[in-house]
């Protein structure tokens, strides 16, 4: 089988950047090692930045977006039972985000390109990238029990940081920069209206508690936890009773209990893999980053990745101009690295850390303190939220 771009990985990345050579009539093939039902039914982030709104829109793929997205102009911040506002609209000209969860996204990426006609192979196994760095590179794989050979031109990785699409960089030409944190987030969803019509990112002595949504009527919540914890220490009512602790009285007032449906642990790390380009292999989304969930960057990440590797394979075929795959790693790297920098920051603002001392906790209050009284600080903090420009 014969393709112009193969794209290991049907996630956010893979599916996006799908759909963005469909549009431009560039062949591509998806291979994904799992099936269509496990990937979407993955819950996942659910925070979409506007440049992203832009390109599912640009895509014809916003009608459900639009119906049941839910569109906030402002995000929250409580300390010490204290709860403020940032207005990202009045301080970024109309800055906003979208929730509407992965899930959802990918749905609509899925249903769209049964429709299109994209080419997707699920259930591809043992696969392998080959002649990455050469003039004839190509993928082979199983598929139904038979080994199958797919040529092509160039190679997408977006098949997340364990995935072959990483591993086929090889090490003396690969660095990667990781800040493991010792902590992690014990997230719930209940079929309960949330506490509040926005987000509520909450700092308290006994860690960070995040109040969040998918719809009016379900409910995402997130507490801090230690490492060692297990599901099972945390029955609801004990969630229920931590959340509202940390939330405080004023933001916690609204707050309705009720069973979780969901319950999942997840750690928290920073990494950057550098380059995001070898050969005929380019990088993209969780093969090549992964941000703590602190500010909702990883899904927009990859939707900025694949927009700029998308722009440069048109460019490449329609015009023979290869400086935009050149330049691909270099420019994606600067805007993934200001978003590392803003969720490592946000969660350094928000976190308790094991070996935080009174000091500590003093300058965490006090930079809160100033964000709450600072048009500039609660400016920079907006422009990272809704989201940088897209290259």
């Amino acid at each position: 089988m014969r393709c112009q771009v193969a794209i290991i990985g049907a996630g956010p990345a893979g599916m996006f950047l799908a759909h963005l050579l469909a549009r431009a009539g560039i062949d591509a093939v998806v291979l994904e090692r799992r099936t269509r039902d496990y990937v979407e039914g993955r819950v996942r982030a659910g925070v979409l930045e506007q440049g992203t709104v832009a390109v599912l829109e640009a895509l014809g793929l916003d009608g459900r977006l639009k119906a049941e997205g839910l569109v906030h102009t402002g995000t929250n911040l409580a300390y010490d039972g204290e709860i403020f506002r940032i207005d990202m609209a009045a301080l970024t000209g109309g800055g906003a985000v979208t929730v509407y969860g992965q899930q959802e996204v990918m749905r609509d990426l899925f249903d769209a390109a049964e429709a299109r006609g994209l080419r997707i192979v699920f259930e591809a196994e043992d696969v392998a990238l080959r002649d990455v760095a050469g003039e004839r590179p190509c993928v082979e794989y199983r598929c139904g029990g038979a080994a199958h050979s797919l040529s092509c031109d160039f190679i997408a990785g977006c098949d997340g940081f364990h995935g072959v699409g990483r591993a086929a960089i090889p090490p003396d030409v690969l660095r990667v920069f990781e800040r493991v944190y010792p902590f992690g987030w014990l997230g719930i969803l209940a079929e309960l209206p949330p506490v509040n019509h926005e987000l509520i990112y909450a700092n308290h002595r006994n860690g960070f508690a995040l109040a969040s949504m998918r719809s009016p009527t379900r409910s995402r919540y997130y507490v801090q936890v230690g490492l060692d914890e297990r599901i099972e220490d945390w029955p609801d009512a004990r969630f229920w009773d931590e959340l509202a602790l940390r939330l405080g009285p004023e933001a916690a007032s609204g707050l309705v209990r009720g069973p979780s449906f969901e319950k999942s642990i997840a750690p928290l790390r920073s990494v950057v893999a550098e380059p995001m380009r070898h050969g005929r292999l380019f990088l993209a989304g969780d093969a090549a980053h992964i941000v703590p969930p602190t500010g909702a960057k990883g899904m927009n990440l990859a939707v900025s990745d694949v927009a700029m590797l998308g722009e440069a394979l048109v460019a490449h075929y329609r015009e023979g101009d290869a400086s935009g795959l050149d330049g691909y790693s270099a420019r994606a790297l600067a805007r993934v690295w200001k978003a590392e920098r803003f969720s490592w920051w946000f969660t350094g603002l928000t976190h308790r850390f094991p070996d935080m001392d009174p000091f500590a906790r003093r300058m965490q209050v006090a930079e809160l303190a100033y964000i709450r009284g600072s048009v500039a600080a609660q400016t920079v903090l907006a422009e990272n939220y809704v989201g940088l420009p897209m290259g």
